[in-house]
């Protein structure tokens, strides 16, 4: 089985508007040691060529902003992180990335817990968007799982409890999309901390757990049918 790794940037407070339903103004707390905003990430590789689109091969329907336009890259590996913070949306980590001084927000999707966004809503990064190589896990050998690797993050901390049923939902139909269309073993869908050179908690340890012992082998019962 291939090897996998890891992402950390320096605490950072930040202010944000909330969902529209609320407008209630939210406060990003001084994130912990074993969120994923420690350190900074690892310096991409040249670029991957990318190829024709192929027609998805997922099936349910699935939002349009997830499947990629004319030309995607070959991932291989969907690695999960937990933004280990009360609150947070895909803007608001974009904000806090960039005054690091990274190019854009590292993760190729973001899934909000109601407080930042809709319980359980995805939400699609520029990267995914451009195809373009992640910043979620660095110190990988030659950087593959940034190169090849989907970063999906939770807002929340789950060392102590799951996420919410609507982000577990979320997640398992984003994966599945995102396994089906690649041909992912659900092996390569991974936890943060499962990746070579990590050393981070991340996504918590009851989340580890359900990667482990819910949503892989419900990806496998689905690929076995």
């Amino acid at each position: 089985m291939p090897r996998l790794s890891l992402l950390h940037v320096a605490p950072l407070t930040l202010l944000a508007l909330a969902g529209c339903q609320t407008g209630a103004r939210v406060v990003v707390p001084d994130l912990p040691s074993d969120s994923i905003f420690v350190g900074r990430p690892a310096r991409p590789e040249p670029e991957v060529k990318l190829t024709k689109a192929p027609q998805p091969r997922a099936s349910g329907s699935v939002p349009r902003s997830w499947v990629p336009g004319v030309y995607e890259r070959p991932w291989r590996w969907i690695v999960i992180h937990h933004s280990a913070s009360d609150a947070g949306s895909a803007e608001i980590f974009d904000r806090s990335h960039r005054a690091r001084g990274w190019d854009e927000l590292g993760y190729h999707f973001v899934i909000t817990n109601g407080n930042g966004g809709r319980d359980g809503e995805v939400q699609v990064g520029s990267r995914w968007r451009k195809q373009k190589w992640g910043a979620h896990c660095g110190g990988t050998p030659n950087n593959d799982y940034n190169n090849y690797g989907v970063g999906v993050c939770l807002v929340g901390d789950f060392s102590e409890k799951l996420p919410s049923q609507a982000q577990l939902a979320s997640l398992k139909k984003l994966v599945t999309f995102l396994a089906g269309r690649y041909a992912i073993d659900p092996l390569y869908v991974i936890s943060h901390r499962d990746s070579p050179n990590a050393a981070t908690a991340c996504p918590g340890d009851v989340l580890h757990r359900h990667v482990r012992t819910d949503l892989r082998p419900s990806l496998r019962q689905m690929v076995s049918r």
